[in-house]
């Protein structure tokens, strides 16, 4: 039984993790342990390569399937199979097995590993709060992202300054060797990863101080983002090449920032739209005349019709959000909100009566009541 430890475990995920889940964990784990930030340390220095075994098979589908099928034993050297015979996947992978368990592993049925080639660097997502206000109007700032770039001192070989690495001398290149075996069954063939170059096709004599042979350095990198007017949240802006760095030569991955619009103390959104509630008391919405009330862009003066009713909901065209496609803006929606005054002193109270009277309104009778009076007498009379 295989004596390392659970990559699920290493990383500390369960394995229905995601792989945005699966990059986290591992980006976590690189910035405690890395030997550049524990520099002599051994126990630092094994959980990072613990730790980028582990990512290294799980953030691959092909490789973490086979891990989760078959364990250490399979997991981290990929499944091909009888590919080009399609529907045989499965049967490929089981006839392999016999055979490993016979005459040592490495049986291939044919697959043909591209070890030596480039791989791309990982895309970043990068999580950005922003006021409504910055998603109106749009807003140019600069982030800081922890990712993989290239070593600066060897441009990304691996090996010290002033060297190149060399074609592996074992498998001319190619990463993989040929096992020939002879067996009561008959000769076989298998082919197997290079363990002189582990499957990279080079070998590197002389490692780089700076980044210990890997080609990359992790490190903090402030990257200027470009938000457009009219982003929500949810909004999803890509930074092309500002991902982790690749590998063996490979491009660089994206970086995407998701965009969180603050909760506004005023305004709600509803699509391109903005909706306030503005206060306005009774005689103002008795008589009618001129309310300022409050935008994004600073305070507009709004016409309110005599006999304006609760709720009663008024357009400001032209002051809501831009469209992010280009095209216009939405409008601003005034709710207003009648308040009704809490104390009045005589001479209010004598007003309104006054009104009341003028106004056919009988008020007189039901001063001083309660609720539940007022039900009674409408009911049949006191009781």
């Amino acid at each position: 039984m295989s004596s390392k430890r659970d990559y699920y475990e290493v990383l500390g995920l369960d394995r229905e993790a995601s792989s945005e889940e699966i990059k986290k964990a591992y980006r976590r784990l690189a910035r405690k342990y890395h030997p550049d930030v524990n520099p002599g340390d051994k126990e630092s220095e094994a959980k990072f390569k613990e730790a980028k075994e582990a990512y290294d098979v799980l953030i691959d589908p092909q490789k973490r399937a086979g891990y989760d099928r078959f364990g250490h034993r399979e997991g981290a050297q990929g499944f091909g199979g009888f590919e080009g015979f399609g529907g045989f996947g499965d049967f490929a992978t089981g006839f392999e097995d016999i055979f490993d368990s016979f005459f040592g592993g490495g049986f291939t049925a044919g697959r043909d590993r591209q070890a030596t080639a480039s791989r791309r660097g990982a895309d970043l997502r990068y999580d950005m709060e922003i006021s409504l206000k910055e998603a109106a109007g749009g807003v140019n700032t600069f982030i800081n992202v922890p990712r993989a770039e290239k070593c600066p001192d060897c441009n990304g070989t691996g090996a010290k300054k002033g060297t190149q690495p060399v074609t592996c001398s074992a498998c001319g290149g190619t990463g993989q060797r040929q096992v020939v075996k002879n067996t009561p069954f008959g000769r076989f063939v298998s082919m197997g990863t290079c363990e002189k170059c582990q499957g990279a096709g080079r070998v590197i004599k002389e490692y780089c101080n700076t980044c210990r042979g890997e080609g990359r350095i992790h490190r903090e990198r402030k990257i200027e983002i470009k938000i457009p007017a009219g982003v929500d949240s949810g909004s999803r802006l890509r930074v092309p090449g500002e991902g982790e760095a690749g590998i063996r030569g490979g491009g660089p991955g994206d970086l995407y920032v998701f965009i969180h619009v603050r909760p506004h103390k005023i305004f709600t959104r509803q699509d391109n739209d903005l909706i306030c509630e503005v206060p306005l008391n009774f005689v103002q919405a008795a008589l009618g005349g001129e309310l300022e009330v409050p935008t994004l862009d600073g305070k507009a003066n709004l016409r309110i019709p005599a006999g304006t009713q609760p709720g009663a909901v008024f357009r400001l065209r032209g002051k809501g959000i831009p469209s992010l496609r280009g095209f216009g803006k939405g409008d601003q929606l005034v709710r207003v909100k009648i308040e009704v005054p809490r104390r009045l002193n005589a001479r209010q109270k004598k007003i309104l009566r006054e009104f009341a009277v003028a106004s056919g309104l009988e008020i007189s009778e039901q001063e001083g009541k309660g609720f539940f009076d007022r039900v009674k007498d409408s009911l049949g009379g006191k009781q």
